[in-house]
């Protein structure tokens, strides 16, 4: 072993102890790792960034903007609203979120489609009164299996596409892993649709503190357009009970303000003052035609470019609001504001809101140009809220986002365009055409899983090029000279699989994947076969709820400790082991080596 090997070697051995401890925050060890590495100089200077710039992170944070797009469009919920009704208990419940977590996880990145449809299965379960933790996890591993399909579902395929690329000098294809992919999947979701037995029934859901804020009620001002449909006549059609949104008043364009009775007759311009909480209210307006009724006021910015922005506050006492309404002060003349909601504990307010006198206490969400909020803020004494997107009344794009996501999986399927430049075109033309802010788009990268992948790149490179990949492999080749090929491919699977959950997922196979070609080339096998059974091992944490951001996610909401994992976690790694090992090697030969 020469001295770089062994450095290499110590460099990131380090970072996977600190990992495995959980001390600190994974970006941080991998920084400070980077770091190490251009000390010791096992990274050169020039090499020490070019994880940043690599392929994957470019992949992976255009994939998350597309699937928050996606989320945003409100096109998953609308699909499966129909089957809502029919999903009374968990047996049912439970296939029905896992396929449909495991389908959107082939289109978007899996911890996505997990946000996209966890919110539904919650609310689904305190309906039929079915504990959250019998969905909730079994969705979390669907998303992960679903993931396996296609090159984008997850890190670990986009990464061992890069190491394929520069090891074997060719990246795997869009759908390279859909057999293998798509028969696991199988095989989980029949899994799970039994073995969700295994968990707790009647554990109590965690709940954090923007999730009190965001159920605290709201009353905002709907408006009926122009063109109104003619299956929406009646109050009764818009069947707002189901989200959970009352109707407090019916206001006509004439300005004549009566109860919101069932019957009542929709007409283009009438105003209907609702009340519900944050995410109900933003349902209601993507299934629905009603368009929020200050839309058209424009908010004061400083700049053309400057962004509107939404904002919920609380009126502190001595406010100049206490005891006038926004009409009194002149709130959007004034201060070019416009108020959106209004939040206030026990009444229900049935007049418009421009009109409602406002008391010290009540919570405000706003609207004003970004540069513009703060000194109106401060010269009307309110206080900002927890940070968190504020959506109320803003325009979906309902189609679009999914027209250009499929319009970007074919270019790539058809080798038009190569899957970085594709899902960045993606990702522009989502921003472009008003499917997310760039706030928006912004807020819906995971810095921390880019920073952990583009700090550990360079020091992959540098194992791999000092020779310690192939004096590994060199190693196990010698102690599985005699064992069959299969053997040789479940260990590696198998290990992978262990190490993901100590280790995150990334990290596993930018370590091991270098370390399986070298091995299988020593074993005169197809590194493309090992490959794809350690990015398959690696995206299959199903033992923790720290390997991977979608059992993080179920945590608290599904009421999990740490030891509910294993309970269904453990046989579904078995069966992962015992059929995707043989699968690995059914559809990617080990005897047809490059």
């Amino acid at each position: 072993m020469t001295l770089q090997q062994a450095l290499s070697f110590a460099v990131l051995g380090g970072a996977i102890i600190l990992f495995a401890w959980g001390r600190w925050r994974y970006d941080v060890i991998a920084l400070g790792a980077l770091l190490v590495g251009i000390v010791v100089g096992v990274v050169k200077p020039k090499a020490a960034f070019t994880g940043f710039t690599s392929d994957v992170v470019i992949i992976i944070a255009c994939a998350l903007v597309v699937s928050a797009a996606f989320a945003r469009s409100g096109v998953a919920e609308m699909l499966i609203r129909p089957l809502i009704p029919r999903l009374r208990t968990a047996r049912i419940q439970v296939p029905v979120f896992a396929a449909a977590t495991s389908v959107l996880s082939m289109l978007t990145k899996n911890v996505g489609a997990l946000a996209i449809l966890m919110p539904v299965a919650i609310r689904v379960a305190r309906r039929t009164r079915t504990s959250p933790s019998c969905l909730l996890m079994p969705m979390s591993f669907l998303a992960l299996l679903g993931g396996l399909v296609t090159l984008v579902g997850t890190s670990t395929n986009i990464i061992a596409s890069q190491v394929r690329e520069e090891t074997l000098g060719r990246p795997f294809e869009m759908f390279d892993f859909a057999p293998v992919g798509l028969g696991l999947t199988l095989v989980g979701l029949i899994f799970v649709s039994f073995g969700y037995r295994l968990l707790p029934s009647h554990r109590k859901a965690g709940a954090g503190l923007n999730e009190v804020i965001a159920d605290a009620a709201f009353s905002v001002e709907a408006r009926v357009p122009e063109g109104w449909p003619k299956s929406l006549a009646k109050v009764s059609d818009l069947k707002l009970a189901e989200d959970n949104v009352r109707v407090a008043a019916h206001i006509r364009g004439e300005g004549i303000r009566s109860l919101a009775f069932p019957d009542a007759t929709l007409l283009p311009g009438d105003i209907l003052v609702l009340e519900g909480d944050h995410d109900a209210i933003d349902r209601i307006y993507g299934r629905l035609p009603l368009v929020e009724a200050h839309r058209e006021s424009r908010v004061r910015s400083e700049t053309p470019a400057e962004e509107s922005r939404s904002v919920e506050a609380v009126i502190q006492p001595g406010s100049p609001l206490i005891g006038n309404s926004a009409q009194r002060v002149r709130l959007q003349q004034e201060y070019g504001v416009n108020l959106m909601a209004v939040g206030r504990s026990g009444e229900r307010i049935t007049e418009r809101l421009r009109d409602v006198t406002l008391r010290a206490g009540d919570i405000l969400v706003l609207q004003a140009g970004e540069r513009a909020l703060p000194s109106a803020m401060k010269a009307l004494g309110i206080l900002p809220l927890a940070e968190r997107t504020v959506r109320l009344g803003v325009v979906r794009r309902r189609f679009l986002p999914v027209i250009i996501l499929a319009a970007a999986i074919l270019l790539v399927a058809l080798k038009i365009t190569p899957v970085a430049i594709g899902f960045f075109g993606a990702a522009m033309m989502i921003i472009l055409t008003g499917g997310l802010s760039i706030r928006e788009a912004y807020g819906a990268l995971e810095p921390e899983v880019l920073i952990l992948i583009g700090a550990l790149t360079p020091l992959s490179e540098a194992v791999r090029e000092t020779g310690g990949t192939d004096l590994i492999a060199h190693g196990l080749a010698l102690l599985l000279h005699d064992a069959p090929g299969l053997l040789a491919l479940g260990a590696m699977m198998l290990a992978a699989l262990l190490c993901s959950p100590f280790l995150h997922n990334a990290p596993t196979v930018l370590v091991m994947a270098p370390i399986g070609v070298a091995l299988a080339r020593a074993l005169h096998l197809n590194p493309d076969t090992f490959l794809m059974a350690i990015a398959t091992g690696a995206g299959c944490d199903f033992l923790t709820p720290i390997g991977h951001q979608c059992n993080t996610l179920v945590m608290r909401p599904g009421g999990y400790r740490f030891g509910d994992y294993p309970r269904l976690g453990a046989p579904l790694s078995v069966l992962v082991i015992l059929i995707g090992t043989p699968l690995v090697a059914w559809v990617w030969p080990l005897a047809h080596a490059h």
